[in-house]
């Protein structure tokens, strides 16, 4: 008996602070019963859905975004590649993720970060949950890159913002993206931090468009200004995440329906 269900995949973007919002959304989908089959993830996207697959669910992880301070994850050193050395943050994700594999997660998750050498988007789907995450979540500038391989690895949004096609190489009928974007036209930029952030949000925006169209529902929660640096809106991003999925729920469902009508349809020929 062939597949009564699409296999559905759910693609999550990067976004520094404003990736907790993936969280409600996870939450939501759970809650209304749509089935995940697969996860792809950039930066913070590649953080939540690696701790989901590990089976950390999303009152858990809410509660892991609700204690977080960077003062516990930030390991400042003498800049040279970067100005983090990610050996903390490294840690605190391999103790979350339970010292677990990538090829060992339910749903199967795929982590993308880039080759900041020949610039080679990498997406990753075996080893260690820990380095493939801190490979991912590496901002140029400021995170040291991650060596995997012999390959230097950055953040996947510079090259992968919200990974759509990835997601649909794993198998994926209907996609589901979430884009935690959101480009100021006129931002105050005070440190080199923000440089570096508004930098990477003029290179999303472009990028972002294209995968919009080549999504089955694009998720977008950010709706104000809300720094990717600041983590002390935790709560209030979650909620906006259960919000802006509850928003697009039938949306996902004609989707899910009208793979079966296809089908159907299908078979009959």
């Amino acid at each position: 008996m062939g597949e009564q269900r699409p296999k559905i995949g759910l693609a999550l973007g990067s976004g520094g602070a404003r990736g907790f919002a993936h969280i409600g959304i996870l939450k939501v989908l759970e809650e209304e019963k749509i089935p995940i089959d697969f996860i792809a993830g950039s930066s913070m996207g590649a953080l939540v859905g690696s701790l989901y697959g590990v089976g950390q669910s999303p009152d858990n992880l809410k509660q892991f975004a609700m204690l977080f301070r960077r003062k516990y994850f930030i390991d400042f050193v003498v800049p040279k590649l970067g100005f983090v050395a990610g050996l903390k943050a490294k840690e605190v994700i391999r103790m979350l993720a339970k010292n677990k594999k990538l090829e060992e997660l339910d749903p199967p998750v795929a982590v993308v970060a880039t080759d900041i050498k020949n610039g080679e988007r990498v997406v990753l789907k075996q080893g260690d949950v820990a380095a493939a995450v801190r490979a991912s979540i590496s901002i140029p500038g400021i995170f040291v890159p991650e060596k995997i391989d012999g390959r230097l690895l950055v953040d996947g949004g510079v090259i992968d913002r919200v990974p759509v096609s990835v997601v649909k190489e794993m198998g994926a009928d209907v996609t589901i993206a979430v884009d935690v974007s959101y480009f100021r036209t006129e931002p105050e930029l005070h440190t080199v931090y923000d440089v570096i952030m508004q930098s990477m949000d003029i290179m999303a925006r472009e990028m972002v468009r294209v995968q919009e169209f080549d999504s089955s529902v694009m998720i977008r929660p950010i709706v104000k200004h809300s720094s990717s640096l600041d983590f002390s809106e935790v709560e209030a991003l979650i909620e906006r995440g259960e919000e802006a999925t509850r928003d697009k729920l039938a949306e996902i469902r004609r989707c899910i329906e009208h793979w079966k009508e296809n089908k159907d349809e299908r078979v009959n020929d």
